[in-house]
């Protein structure tokens, strides 16, 4: 093993030592790029789809999270299947100019592709997420584990947008619902956008669920029929997807407000 490796925790397992590079998402499903990261601090600074100077990505998104018995694993065991999932989500994108009006059939092994979102996710998330969700790491690192407790909900989106978004996990008030506290963490990279909640309902009514994934066998062939919506990422704010219209109205807003101040 390489010694000059950086060392630390392993957001999936917790083991210490050193940590291997993990692509989020995969490499292969569009994720071979130069791409320019922001911190969160500046990127609240910036309009919708304004780019700055940032932190380049040769080979892609991701960063050293898994070890490398982790990375190998899910990769290994969930990676192929995901990028399917990815290919056949672009193509859709591709053949309705971006707009899918309608349901669409596809093939796919479910349960495969919902551990590997679950592997983003941890990766997205800090090392101590994994020391309060354990159940995610047996469903993550037991390829033939089914079900998943009640408390944690998976959803998805198109995102046809040409930034990606990635949110460890947060906690939102959402005062048009009642300031019902959300639990939340996202990762949106095209052509899908992937949502988890934790005891807590949706950011938003239009997204596909796609928690039952967790019922099927890992080697199980489903045939569904998915609705997803084609939600717009223009901040790096999870749950976030208003419109460029929206997002500018309220920024114009807030301009005239503290002007009165």
């Amino acid at each position: 093993m390489r010694r000059d490796l950086p060392q630390g925790t392993c957001h999936i397992c917790g083991a210490d030592g050193p940590l291997s590079f993990e692509h989020i998402p995969p490499r292969k499903a569009f994720n071979e790029h130069r791409v320019v990261s922001v911190s969160f601090e500046e990127a609240i600074n910036l309009g919708p789809d304004e780019f700055s100077r940032g932190k380049i990505h040769q080979r892609g998104v991701g960063g050293y999270t898994l070890c490398t018995t982790c990375n190998n694993k899910t990769g290994h065991w969930y990676g192929n299947q995901f990028v399917d999932w990815c290919y056949k989500g672009m193509s859709v994108l591709m053949s309705s100019g971006g707009h899918p009006s309608l349901s669409y059939v596809v093939h796919l092994y479910p349960l495969p592709v919902l551990k590997e979102i679950v592997t983003m996710l941890f990766s997205v998330n800090h090392d101590p997420f994994q020391g309060v969700n354990q159940e995610l790491v047996r469903f993550v690192l037991n390829r033939n584990r089914v079900g998943l407790p009640k408390k944690y909900r998976f959803f998805t989106y198109f995102n046809t947008s040409p930034q990606f978004r990635a949110m460890p996990i947060t906690g939102l008030m959402q005062f048009e619902r009642g300031g019902q506290p959300i639990l939340i963490s996202e990762f949106s990279y095209p052509p899908y956008g992937y949502v988890m909640t934790i005891d807590s309902e949706p950011p938003d009514d239009r997204l596909f669920e796609i928690t039952h994934f967790a019922r099927y066998e890992y080697d199980e062939l489903a045939e569904l029929a998915l609705d997803l919506p084609v939600l717009p990422v223009h901040t790096l704010f999870p749950g976030d997807y208003r419109t460029k219209e929206e997002i500018n109205k309220q920024i114009q807003q807030n301009k005239e407000f503290d002007a009165q101040q």
